[in-house]
């Protein structure tokens, strides 16, 4: 509340949230409390310190669980089925916004975005998961990497690209409306896991570990991102290689630095921009 009260943000980009949907299954309560109630403290002190303040709502692609088709892409139109603890959360926040823009007249956007990568994404993800592996075996020259389900396929977007969308939603998204936010491309993980170790001069092998597997397997899932498109004009211009590439450097960076000490979990950052005062 203090924040707001001295900032009075004119926009507001909602992304803090217990994100990972398997550890979701680990800590539920923790996951639910977190992202549910944590939003709505937002949304109230937006309400009672900066009314009108953009407001942007960060969803997930996981709110549409188990799609029967799933290299057919869904649009914001599909039913909604959460598989995960993680998901229902954030079907609740994604509808919570919807709740304050109905009754409460809050300028409020929804995203949906599907899966988003690149350099300094916790390993908790599947490609630095992959590259974290990959850069500590190449400080021995050979080893073992440890993977789950290949089989699966996913939509992957950079994440500058994503942050770049996130920025248009505010600007010329239509308030009260949800949007999917992807690169409209299915990628089967294990071949994000070959050009990762293309990239790589160490022997590395690969083992299949089932305690890597997710409770519910969402088997493929693909963007339609067309009303976004129409509505920003935004598209993906960051080619899949070069967020691996960067993302594998990041990882080796790593290696080679010392640790920094790690933030608290959860910060409020504000950024002052020629146009606007936000925070994260």
């Amino acid at each position: 509340m203090q924040a707001f009260k001295i900032i009075k943000p004119t926009h507001i980009f909602h992304l803090a949230a217990s994100s990972s949907p398997a550890q979701s299954f680990k800590e539920p309560i923790k996951t639910l409390r977190n992202n549910i109630f944590g939003q709505i403290n937002i949304l109230d002190a937006a309400q009672k310190f900066s009314p009108k303040s953009k407001i942007l709502i960060v969803g997930s692609a996981e709110e549409y669980g188990q799609i029967e088709k799933g290299d057919k892409a869904i649009n914001e139109e599909a039913i909604l089925e959460p598989s995960s603890p993680y998901a229902v959360s954030k079907v609740a926040q994604d509808f919570l916004g919807y709740q304050y823009y109905l009754h409460s007249n809050m300028h409020v956007v929804r995203v949906r975005p599907f899966n988003h990568i690149g350099p300094r994404q916790s390993p908790l993800f599947v490609v630095p998961a992959f590259a974290s592996q990959i850069a500590q075996i190449e400080q021995k020259g050979a080893g073992t990497i440890m993977v789950g389900n290949l089989n699966a396929y996913r939509d992957f977007t950079d994440v500058r690209d994503m942050v770049r969308a996130y920025l248009l939603a505010l600007e010329k998204g239509e308030v009260g409306q949800v949007y999917n936010i992807g690169s409209g491309k299915l990628v089967k993980i294990k071949n994000i896991l070959d050009m990762l170790i293309a990239y790589s001069q160490a022997k590395i092998n690969v083992k299949i570990d089932k305690n890597r597997y997710s409770k519910v397997e969402v088997k493929a899932i693909l963007c339609d991102f067309t009303k976004f498109k129409k509505a920003t004009g935004w598209q993906p211009t960051i080619p899949l290689k070069t967020t691996l590439f960067d993302t594998i450097n990041y990882e080796r960076s790593k290696q080679e630095e010392p640790q920094r000490p790690t933030t608290k979990e959860f910060c409020i950052s504000k950024i002052k921009f020629s146009s606007f005062q936000a925070i994260f």
